[in-house]
């Protein structure tokens, strides 16, 4: 189980960003990095293929994701200010962290979770 999550500073601020291009309807992307024992670091995010952005969804078709290791979540915002995963994005999770940014799209409302819906601590350096 991932204990905690570093997040790459540069990397955040382009999530962040495409978030606020793209509000009011939700972002989507694939989460590339590495898992090494109890933690997770994060280096990029990848806009994933044939991806759809509405408000109130979004989504992809998860037999395009390429085989690649590397991907190990899924980050996206959520415009209502809430940052706490749906039900609809649990029976959903893809890989090993769910990252979910809210409106107004800045780190303090940022917030990363494992499969059980359980904040994981992050750190962007």
């Amino acid at each position: 189980m991932i204990e905690k999550v570093y997040l790459d500073r540069e990397a955040v601020s382009l999530f962040l960003e495409i978030c606020k291009d793209v509000h009011p309807r939700e972002n989507i992307m694939l989460i590339r990095g590495k898992v090494k024992g109890n933690y997770a670091e994060v280096t990029e995010f990848l806009i994933p293929p044939f991806s759809t952005y509405g408000e109130g969804f979004s989504g992809f078709p998860i037999h395009m994701i390429p085989f690649d290791l590397t991907i190990i979540g899924i980050a996206h915002s959520h415009p209502s200010g809430n940052n706490a995963p749906s039900t609809e994005d649990l029976n959903n999770f893809y890989g090993r962290i769910m990252m979910i940014v809210a409106y107004p799209y800045d780190e303090s409302n940022l917030a990363v979770y494992n499969s059980k819906a359980q904040k994981v601590p992050h750190e962007i350096k």
